[in-house]
């Protein structure tokens, strides 16, 4: 089944005329430019209703029901193996009070996170409710209070030591667009060219931030992985395809390299067709639904307690 924005359409043109062209123009089709012969009408396929994100009109039940679904994030990190000792967070905007946000507490197991654990944190790094252990990690509150001051779409913010993105990040470049996954990422990720130590300072928070910008993920230098989403699913979604996306270059550029050759790019044209089938915000939530779903199954929701 095609992710939600499947049917996104856009007009491109190129200078190849063949039968799946509009008017007998250059003009390929909109719906499905990559299919010769195929014209609109027929790349039009009756899709059912896709689901989409519940909505609340009451704030405190939208936050418990928001939690759950972060308690459930830290089970899959810790499932893909995410955890680095006591590396990594993720944090999700209040709905109640937006000026605030919620992370796992310092020293405390992805895979044993429940709802419960979880603690609050105010604008100014102070926990101000939560769980048991109300330990704050100083670089995760350095970042993400950066991030989600700096970007009121970000519902959430993941970022880990995983292993193929930290070791993509040693090389201090940007991805290349050589699968359908990585155009996902395709004009929409970016690089955090710097490494200070632990980010424990005001200021680099805000320049990877910065960095950031309006991209769905930064590659930061030396260091790993960041992701944000309009929702919990979203941003745990693209930052496992990044990883993935990650190990994928790095063995195909080993391959080619080996070969004396390079690896094959995605045309622009392509790349960015495909970006408005699998990069929205609807299609990152989507595509995050079956691990939800697994991780719910496999621990009988043991994560909302």
């Amino acid at each position: 089944m095609s992710p939600p924005s499947a049917t996104a359409t856009e007009s491109h043109t190129n200078g190849n005329s063949h039968p799946g062209t509009q008017n007998g123009s250059s003009e390929p089709s909109v719906t499905a430019p990559l299919e010769p012969g195929l014209n609109t009408q027929q790349a039009k396929v009756q899709m059912p209703k896709f689901p989409s994100p519940p909505k609340f009109e009451d704030k405190y039940e939208e936050r418990e029901y928001l939690k759950g679904r972060l308690a459930a994030a830290f089970r899959i990190f810790g499932k893909f193996g995410f955890d680095e000792g006591v590396a990594g967070h993720i944090t999700l905007r209040d709905p109640v009070d937006p000026t605030t946000f919620w992370v796992n507490p310092f020293g405390v197991a992805f895979s044993l996170i429940k709802v419960s654990d979880l603690i609050q944190v105010d604008h100014k790094g102070q926990v101000i409710a939560g769980g048991p252990v109300k330990l704050l990690n100083t670089a995760a509150f350095m970042i993400h209070s950066a991030i989600h001051e700096a970007r009121p779409d970000v519902l959430c913010a993941a970022h880990s030591h995983s292993i193929y993105g930290r070791s993509f990040c040693a090389l201090g470049r940007t991805l290349d667009i050589i699968t359908q996954d990585a155009c996902s990422f395709h004009n929409d990720h970016a690089l955090y060219e710097s490494f200070n130590g632990i980010v424990l300072a005001e200021k680099e928070g805000k320049d990877i931030a910065a960095a950031l910008g309006n991209n769905k993920a930064a590659l930061l230098q030396n260091h790993g992985l960041l992701t944000v989403g309009q929702t919990v699913e979203a941003a745990v979604f693209w930052f496992l395809s990044l990883e993935k996306c990650c190990h994928a270059q790095l063995m195909a550029d080993a391959a080619a390299g080996g070969r004396g050759g390079e690896t094959a790019k995605i045309g622009e044209q392509e790349a960015a067709y495909t970006y408005k089938a699998i990069g929205t915000p609807l299609a990152g939530w989507f595509s995050a639904k079956p691990m939800f779903d697994v991780i719910h199954e496999e621990t009988q929701g043991a994560y909302l307690k």
